[in-house]
């Protein structure tokens, strides 16, 4: 099994705060449930030079587990964010060395 992270992007609908408990509680039985949050408002920082804007089409993220990209694409089934008809972007998250 792989660590896979769902990045919330804020181009959908409306989604109903109270889904999120189902959609989070559906995750958590099955045992994929790794963790997850709201993204609130930041900066950017860099060393030398300007740096770039703040991503603001992220507003959040789940973790979760899953055995490959397809079945970590089954776990859209019920996200907000997605069944509102915004993006979701499925990344995995590298194994620690």
């Amino acid at each position: 099994m792989a660590d896979y992270i769902l990045l919330m992007h804020g181009d959908g609908g409306e989604e109903r705060a109270a889904d999120w408990d189902v959609y989070l509680e559906r995750l958590a039985d099955a045992g994929r449930l790794r963790g997850g949050s709201a993204i609130g408002a930041g900066d950017c920082y860099r060393k030398s030079g300007a740096p770039g804007p703040v991503s603001t089409h992220v507003t959040g993220f789940v973790r979760i587990v899953a055995a490959s990209l397809a079945e970590a694409e089954t776990c859209l089934a019920g996200n907000p964010v997605y069944e509102a008809g915004g993006t979701v972007e499925i990344r995995l998250l590298p194994e620690d060395v």
